[in-house]
């Protein structure tokens, strides 16, 4: 499948990847995945998932934020509001307008949260792979003296990575995520969840999976601890996990 982009109402474009829907698979939902951080739709879990839904003919949609991968913009300009805006707008005018399984990853899990709050009839379910909702007010929790100088200093925290470019959290990324946290109230959302999350995760820690369970007392949650995964959960067994995932978030009535 080719590359194709929306443009938005402000003329930025939005590059996705949409893979409709056959006969065999007319009657699954579709599936969006919603990726993390600085990460791009060529990824791994992406383009297995993509692969699966093909296999299954089962719609399928994944997408670069602006300012991540082929998409317009910077991406230190870019907040979580911002994301949001635009996995809103690939929701509403790239899939049909029916409920859809919304799988995030790292950040992306944070936003499909998000999503699903602000768009609760259009979501069938939430597959989190390695959730990161509220990660930006932990980033200023963490912060100490020099951290906070630096962003004082230079309106940006720049913080080394395990990739390899380091991560750059802006002013603008930490005020406008303060605004946007979901974990410190229950929500009355009620779908079906999976959430799968690696014990050696360096980025998210385990508990966090516990808490946006109990942020969604009315849902039904479904947590999958993965003893030896780490943050990414790209290895074959992890894949096969996510897959089985949205298989079974795809069958619930």
């Amino acid at each position: 499948m080719s590359v194709q982009y929306f443009t938005k109402e402000n003329g930025q474009k939005l590059a996705y990847v949409h893979v409709p829907a056959t006969e065999s698979g007319a009657a699954l939902p579709p599936i969006m995945f919603l990726g993390g951080f600085k990460s791009d739709m060529q990824g791994s879990k992406a383009q297995f998932l993509q692969a699966q839904c093909e296999a299954r003919g089962q719609e399928f949609v994944r997408f670069d934020y602006r300012g991540h991968g082929q998409s317009d913009a910077e991406f230190v300009d870019g907040t979580i509001g911002d994301w949001m805006e635009d996995a809103a707008d690939i929701l509403a005018n790239i899939l049909p307008p029916r409920p859809v399984v919304l799988v995030g990853s790292s950040m992306g899990g944070w936003i499909s949260l998000l999503l699903l709050l602000s768009h609760p009839q259009r979501v069938h379910g939430f597959v989190g792979i390695a959730s990161a909702p509220d990660f930006t007010a932990e980033i200023e929790e963490g912060m100490g003296e020099q951290e906070h100088k630096q962003m004082n200093e230079t309106g940006r925290l720049v913080i080394p990575s395990e990739y390899e470019e380091p991560y750059i959290f802006t002013r603008d990324l930490i005020l406008d995520g303060a605004n946007r946290c979901i974990l410190g109230s229950e929500h009355d959302a009620s779908l079906p969840m999976v959430l799968l999350q690696g014990k050696q995760d360096a980025q998210v820690p385990w508990e966090k999976a516990h808490r946006i369970q109990r942020a969604f007392p009315k849902s039904e949650v479904d947590v999958i601890f993965i003893d030896d995964g780490n943050h990414s959960l790209s290895r074959p067994q992890d894949l096969t996990l996510i897959d089985q995932a949205v298989l079974k978030l795809s069958s619930v009535n």
